[in-house]
Parts: structure tokens; sequence; C-alpha cells
């Protein structure tokens, strides 16, 4: 009999996996089912990015492997976005490594840093890959719980009383997912200051910083932070390219060359065009960003609506593709979901899968067009 390896046990199919299976079947079945239950972009990438993919097809080599740490015009391309956009000077020789999706980063920097047994400090509500990736490479999950009373930041006081001599990694997720949360550059400095002083490294995940954010922040904007800290982005979100798979690592040269023997044992390089169509992307100016978030205000003021005739409460003033909204009294999460999802056709995601914090909480995306909001908010 063959024998599966044992670390699977640690890990579920992701949700989203398994659920849109029973939403594929509904809809199969006839169901007119209306998703809002993920974050991809239903929006086109820009069209100089796209004739930029297209005119590179002909490019002397552009067919063949490519390097591990990609084109330097890449590199180069997230070295000025990063300065005109954060005001963060990044070293594009080395202090920038391509991913192919910053959810990849998750995986090789836990290879990078951890042991069997190590702990890592993991947001609750958060992103369910920090843990999946932690549990699957025997290392510990430690949640530090997050609460809407303090605006989802984290909770220094009962950090420091934790046992931290075990703890290698933290990762911190702002714009908050998936609750919109935006950080400080007070919770930044804290950050910081808490990772050099227990020796932690404190990982930034950022692909929401442009979305319905007029003041975007990297962690990496905080003096001394390359000494302790890394960031992961990606224009998934911010250009409409998420299958594109790209994604960046941001760090000290040290930190991204133990990250690197990871990643040369799992891939060949990123496709040439795609690097090409990335660094165009990265080109562009602030009315890129400005059009975009017009569409998702429109769309976020509907969702606002759509989750008042349900009952729920809902924070105005949150940036990212989501909108987070506690339920009634009495109603918990898993129950309005299947309520929505069978009764009335429509899918969103339960606050439960992003941790136990998240029960008495459903996330909407706004990654869904006008007209199919005002469809759900009829069916209501």
């Amino acid at each position: 009999m063959i024998q599966f390896a044992n670390r699977l046990q640690t890990v579920q199919e992701y949700y989203f996996s398994r659920k849109l299976k029973e939403v594929r079947n509904l809809i199969s079945e006839g169901n007119p089912i209306i998703n809002m239950g993920i974050g991809s972009p239903d929006l086109q990438p820009p069209a100089s990015v796209l004739k930029a993919i297209q005119d590179s097809l002909q490019d002397t080599g552009a067919h063949s492997y490519q390097s591990y740490q990609g084109l330097p015009e890449f590199r180069q391309a997230v070295s000025n976005f990063y300065q005109n956009n954060y005001q963060v000077t990044i070293n594009s020789t080395n202090e920038v490594l391509p991913l192919m999706g910053s959810k990849e980063g998750i995986m090789h920097i836990s290879l990078a840093f951890l042991n069997e047994g190590d702990q890592v400090l993991i947001p609750n509500p958060g992103y369910p890959t920090y843990s999946s990736v932690t549990n699957l490479l025997g290392g510990k999950p430690i949640f530090y719980n997050l609460e809407e009373a303090t605006n989802w930041q984290p909770n220094f006081e009962a950090l420091e009383k934790l046992d931290t001599s075990k703890i290698k990694l933290m990762w911190v997720n702002y714009p908050h997912m998936p609750t919109g949360a935006d950080a400080s550059k007070e919770t930044f400095q804290k950050l910081i200051d808490f990772g050099k002083k227990h020796h932690i490294v404190i990982v930034n995940d950022n692909p929401y910083s442009f979305i319905l954010n007029e003041q975007p922040l990297s962690i990496l904007q905080i003096e001394g932070a390359k000494d302790i800290a890394l960031e992961l982005n990606s224009v998934s979100k911010s250009f409409n390219m998420a299958g594109w798979r790209v994604g960046m690592l941001l760090g000290k040269p040290e930190f991204l060359t133990e990250v690197l023997k990871v990643k040369t044992q799992m891939d060949s390089g990123m496709f040439y065009g795609i690097q090409k169509g990335a660094a165009r992307a990265l080109e562009l100016d602030k009315n890129w960003f400005t059009q975009l978030n017009n569409t998702y205000k429109k769309r976020q003021e509907l969702i606002f609506k759509l989750a008042e005739k349900l009952g729920c409460s809902y924070d105005k003033h949150t940036s990212g593709m989501f909108v987070w909204c506690k339920l009634p009294d009495g109603k918990t999460s898993e129950e309005m979901i299947d309520d929505l999802l069978y009764n009335k056709h429509i899918f969103a995601a339960p606050g439960t899968i992003f941790g136990s914090q998240g029960e008495g909480y459903i996330r909407f995306s706004l990654c869904v067009p006008e007209e199919k909001i005002n469809e759900a908010i009829s069916r209501i």
C-alpha cells in the first residue's frame, strides 16, 4: 500500500479549491451563482503591458531559459517603482528577487529560514497559506490575535509576553487581508523594533497597497528595516495580472542569497515576455491607479449596500479589494455563507477560513462587475 508523506496530514486542500468545486457543481446544475468570494481581478491589464509582451516574442532568446534572478531591466523597474511610490531605495542588482507570484515567496522564505520545530508568528485573522506552509515544513504556528477594536493592529504588549526563543519568522500583511486595515509607520516601526530585539525576521506581504489606498506604505520605509525585514510584493492586484504569476521579494542581499538557494531548486526562471510586460506595468504613472480605483470605489459602494441589506456592519475606511463585514448577533460565518449560497446563489467567503478571529464576519470581493453586484442586492 502506497504511503503518502506525513506532512500532508498537517494541511487540507485550500478552502477555495474545495469550495469552488461545489460552486461549479451548482452552476452545472443551472444555478445562477454570483461569485463574490475570491480576489481574482476581472479587469484587463494595461494595454501597453499586453503590447510589451507581444512585442517581446520575437526578441533573440525570448523563449530560452531565463536567469533565476530575472532580467536586469525588470529588477530595475522594481527598484524605480519602489523609489517613485514608496520613496524606498532598492539596489536592483542584489536587493530584488523576482518570484512567480508572491505566494511562491511564502514557501521559499519559510524553507530558507525554518528548521523543524521552529516557531512562526502568524496573524489571526490572516492569509491561510502562512500557517499551512509552516505546518508543511514542520514548524509551529504561533497565532497573534488581531481585533476590530484596535483596527486589526498587532498587540505589542501581548507579543512581548511570549517566549520568543524559538520564533524565527513573523508574517505581517498590511494593507491587511481579509479586513482591509491599513498599517501606519508607527506600527511598522514597532514591528522593526520587535524583530531586532528578539532576532525575528519580519516579513510584510504587501500586494494590496495601491487598491483604494491614498497613502501606500512599505515596511522598508522604516530606517534600518532591511536589517531584519523582508517585503513581498506583486503585480497581481495592482495591475490585474494575477494569472501572470509575477511577484518580487525585497530585502538585504544576505537574506535574498539564502532564499535564492531554495528558488533555484524549484524553477528555471520566469518567461522572458512576462518579465518585459511586468516591467512595463511598473513604469506606469499614477493615472493608472486613479482609473483602477475609480472602478473599485463604485463597486465598494454597492457592496456596502449589499452588506446593509444583510444587516451587516463594515468599515468604510479600508484598503484592498475586499469588504470585511461583521454579521448581526447570533449569526455564524458558515451559516451565513451557506444561506447565501444555497438560497440566494451568492458565494462569499466565511471569515473563519482566515482564523478563529474571523468568526462572525464574512468577506466580499470587489472583483465583480457592478451589474452583478446590483443583481446580488436585488436577490437579497
